[in-house]
């Protein structure tokens, strides 16, 4: 796999920025392209569009000239949104039920629970690849790790696929725990046993992704790019000049840093003016409480984690000035959302990590997180700081686990705007073939596959609807035994513990988007509509409720 020399330029990403001009169609009758950016556990201020402090010029752009959705939900977690992602549909149908590697004793074995993407679905890229586009692939997949489960093979003609849920952004292709290492890659089917020396995930993703465009330019045939990056998730490693330009940006904690991120999101519209903030979660330790050396760490890492956000801006910068320079940018409809919310967890919190031996190879101190050595997690006390205004964090049905950003931009996109339509990421495929003006087939391989479940933004998009999901309309999810549904502004939740008590919840979302005032007692009608719809959708999709004795 052949690699460049990366160089930063800022004055072309400079020029970049300053001479981009409003999406235009300039084909008639050619279906577009598509570039699919997912990034991993990015938190919903994490943006600067979306109200942070990083400095994220390139999405920043595609904000301003496209469509900001302030109300776009997805999983808790990585595999199972993929899943609705490339499908259409439920994941408990799609067959990430559950994690696969957090299949409860109930659940292996069962429909809609085989841990990887089963044969009742189609996905994008076969459908896709089967009407007249190229397909490829570069990053995280998660969703299914023996070949015949490969990107390769469920529809991607050219892949650099990293299959597990995280892994090591240089080269010595560590897990994210000992079972998971060495990570597993694949190269267009193949699996491939070492990196290139100069590896790093963002930048070697966007190499592979421009290569594979390039391959095939000439043939007047349209594209789908697949670009899964595998940051910010940790461990936490951003090489320079990212990995020190934060320093000293999060010297005042956590907590004052959600207050700012909170507020921000207030004063740029993204959230009611009067909305209230939830309180800290009980787990999370005050800041002013930590000792000096705890503080050090825990701001390093939000640090190298900011720096990796930047990082990963500047190499969408890099595709898109690509397919600028080759003539494609104009054709071209670019999505860009995150796969869940931020990541509350700590390295050490992975399975095995606290008590094993093999954890013990990594050095965690302030001098050496951001490098391949070390293998740090940000915590829960930054990534509530990362949801803002938003309750909680991944692994969590709160609005801070599941609602997550999304920009549109291209052609068919009404740009410079804002929506607060609620959508969810099992619209994206319906759009997709939307306006590529493609049928979802009936049948895939001789195979009855899954409908899909979401619904087209396309009218959303180009600005002629003002809301995808009428008010009688529920839509909801599960994951880990977490249980939602919406209605309109209403949304009943259930968060299990850790992070909640399992009890029903509801929220007027609209005004109350951290989830701070539970009206079930003052509207016990509407609650219960919501718990029977969401059991009505259980039963539709095979939801199996996770047993724990």
């Amino acid at each position: 796999m052949a690699k460049r020399p990366h160089v930063l330029n800022r004055n072309l990403l400079g020029a970049l920025l300053v001479s981009w001009v409003p999406f235009i169609a300039v084909a008639e009758n050619r279906p577009p392209n598509f570039l699919l950016i997912m990034v991993d556990d990015m938190g919903w201020t994490d943006l600067g569009a979306y109200g942070s402090e990083i400095n994220t010029p390139t999405l920043d752009k595609l904000a301003e000239e496209g469509l900001l959705f302030t109300d776009f939900h997805a999983s808790v977690s990585c595999s199972p949104t993929r899943s609705m992602l490339l499908t259409g549909t439920d994941n408990h149908l799609a067959g990430m039920g559950n994690m696969g590697e957090l299949l409860a004793p109930n659940q292996v074995g069962q429909p809609g629970y085989e841990g990887h993407l089963n044969d009742r679905v189609v996905t994008l890229a076969e459908v896709l690849r089967d009407n007249g586009y190229h397909t490829y692939m570069a990053g995280k997949w998660h969703l299914g790790h023996d070949p015949e489960y490969y990107p390769f093979n469920r529809g991607f003609e050219q892949t650099f696929s990293m299959l597990y849920g995280g892994a090591s952004h240089y080269d010595d292709m560590n897990g994210i725990m000992e079972v998971e290492s060495p990570a597993y890659y694949t190269l267009n089917g193949e699996r491939i046993h070492e990196l290139p020396a100069t590896f790093y995930s963002s930048r070697s993703y966007a190499d592979f992704l421009m290569d594979a465009i390039r391959s095939n330019r000439g043939d007047d045939k349209p594209f789908l790019g697949y670009f899964a990056l595998t940051s910010p998730h940790d461990p936490l490693h951003v090489p320079e000049p990212w990995q020190s330009k934060y320093r000293s940006v999060y010297d005042e904690g956590y907590d004052a840093l959600r207050e700012k991120r909170a507020m921000a999101a207030k004063e740029m519209g993204l959230v009611p003016s009067g909305a209230p903030v939830s309180d800290m979660q009980p787990q999370v330790t005050a800041w002013d409480v930590l000792s000096p050396e705890e503080q050090a760490v825990q701001a390093r890492g939000m640090e190298v984690y900011a720096g990796m956000v930047d990082n990963l801006d500047y190499h969408v910068g890099r595709v898109l000035n690509f397919l600028d320079d080759i003539g494609e940018l104009d054709n071209t409809v670019i999505f860009f959302l995150s796969d869940n919310g931020s990541n509350p967890w700590y390295s050490e919190e992975y399975p095995g990590n606290a008590e094993g031996e093999w954890f013990k190879q990594f050095d965690n101190s302030p001098e050496a997180i951001g490098d391949s050595i070390s293998a740090y997690a940000y915590g829960m006390g930054f990534a509530a700081a990362s949801s803002g205004p938003l309750d909680r964090f991944k692994m969590t049905v709160s609005e801070g686990g599941i609602r997550v950003p999304l920009l549109i931009a291209g052609p068919g996109v009404e740009g410079g705007r804002k929506t607060n339509a609620f959508s969810y990421v099992t619209d994206l495929m319906p759009t997709m073939l939307d306006m590529a003006g493609i049928a979802h087939p009936e049948t895939f391989n001789g195979t009855p596959v899954e409908r899909m479940l979401g619904k087209s933004l396309a009218g959303l998009l180009a600005g002629e609807e003002e809301e995808i999901y009428g008010p009688e309309e529920f839509v909801g999810g599960e994951l880990l035994n977490g249980k939602w549904m919406r209605q309109g502004a209403m949304k009943a939740v259930s968060v299990v513990p850790p992070y909640g008590d399992g009890a029903w919840r509801l929220f007027d979302i609209e005004a109350d988007p951290g989830e701070t005032t539970d009206l079930s007692v003052e509207q016990p009608e509407i609650l219960r509509d919501l718990v029977q719809a969401w059991d009505d959708y259980a039963e539709k999709v095979g939801v199996i409720l996770m047993q724990t004795d």
